[in-house]
């Protein structure tokens, strides 16, 4: 009788704390004083890297970069000033972290005048101070988009990056790609993963104990743009498939791609569609590193604009964020929610209003306990951080 009281009041315990709000508690950070395309990774050594665009007076543009550890951030960092960098909320450059501390770093360029070009380049440092000449991380030279990519650490000195490539241009179909890059800056091996996915929708790649697992948004010739996945194990890609039929038809790319993360063999993956006419933000939960899914469990209340991101908590559950329509001057809505392992959705929270350029694609990181979240695209203010606390 004991054992039973004490199941059932550890069970009572653990809804009750699941169903208490989050508060926003904002939290200062070195960008300057216009900075924007925030990303969050986690180090080797468990702390929060906040990489982003800070702009100079003179206009120039710096990829920059500071960690936070033990609540105190480090100085700020510059891995590369003065180039062409892509300023669109969803082509956030990234820099990730190797298990030896070394870093690598991914950006998109605009080259001068030359139209629709876009090309993804990547640098390594092996102390975050000095960095290798930036290579370009795609075999095609032709003026056309290599773009909206992710990276993920594939092995202790490897690294996977996904992008999408267009080479007949942005109104036919684009190719999934896939780029390995060493951790000492070096492009080793390129391969297509799709041959016909979304043009202009982020990409999202994530390790799980079995290997890689690829979000992204898939297209067929019926302009059908329901989210896919592809898995790589034991060291083949297997055939991919689509994440839930929404059956989403557009004629037009809605730059609203997936967003995953994963822990050992969980996953959870967010995305946005408008099937059924009706705007909304999903997420499903996998427990074996994306073989199956969960039913989609609907996350937004009202009008959603998407730009979801998504993070794993310490419970075995996921934080979302997304953006919804508000009201007035200020009519989108940075809003973020939990959602525990069964599916069930916690209170909504307001983390920031905006419009859907000056919030940009928010980012959330779970590390160290913490949930940390990152948003600002304006170019006139800097980006804001703030942690999620229960």
């Amino acid at each position: 009788m004991r054992i039973k009281y004490a199941v059932l009041l550890l069970v009572t315990m653990s809804i009750a704390a699941f169903g208490q709000t989050l508060r926003v508690e904002p939290m200062p950070n070195p960008s300057g004083s216009v900075s924007l395309q925030a990303h969050w990774a986690t180090t080797a050594d468990g702390g929060a890297l906040l990489s982003w665009l800070e702009k100079a007076k003179d206009g120039s543009l710096s990829l920059r970069y500071s960690v936070r550890r033990s609540g105190q951030w480090s100085e700020p960092r510059t891995i590369i000033a003065n180039r062409e960098f892509f300023r669109q909320p969803a082509e956030s450059p990234s820099v990730i972290s190797f298990s030896n501390g070394s870093l690598l770093a991914e950006w998109v360029e605009l080259p001068p005048g030359s139209g629709e070009a876009e090309n993804l380049y990547v640098s390594a440092s092996k102390d975050g101070i000095r960095w290798t000449a930036p290579v370009m991380a795609h075999r095609d030279r032709s003026p056309v988009q290599h773009a909206l990519a992710s990276m993920v650490a594939s092995g202790d000195q490897e690294a996977s990056l996904v992008w999408l490539e267009a080479l007949k241009g942005e109104d036919a179909p684009s190719a999934l790609k896939r780029t390995v890059v060493t951790s000492d800056g070096r492009v080793v091996k390129e391969e297509t993963l799709d041959s016909d996915v979304c043009t202009c929708c982020p990409t999202s790649i994530v390790k799980t104990s079995k290997g890689l697992l690829v979000a992204y948004r898939d297209h067929t010739p019926q302009d059908i743009r329901d989210i896919a996945v592809i898995r790589f194990e034991n060291g083949r890609w297997l055939p991919s498939k689509i994440l839930n039929p929404d059956k989403w038809e557009i004629n037009a790319c809605p730059v609203n791609g997936a967003a995953a993360a994963a822990r050992n063999n969980r996953v959870a993956i967010a995305w946005y569609t408008e099937a059924q006419d009706s705007p909304r933000t999903q997420l499903v939960l996998s427990n074996d590193g994306g073989a199956t899914f969960a039913k989609p469990v609907r996350i937004s209340t009202g009008n959603s604009f998407g730009h979801t991101s998504v993070a794993l908590d310490d419970q075995g559950g996921a934080l979302v964020s997304w953006l919804e329509e508000g009201s007035g001057a200020d009519g989108v809505r940075l809003l973020a929610r939990r959602v525990s392992s069964a599916g069930g959705t916690g209170p909504v929270i307001e983390v920031a209003k905006g419009s859907r350029s000056s919030i940009g694609y928010p980012r959330l990181l779970q590390v160290a306990g913490e949930t940390l979240i990152a948003w600002g695209n304006s170019g006139t203010t800097k980006i804001q951080t703030a942690r999620l606390m229960k």
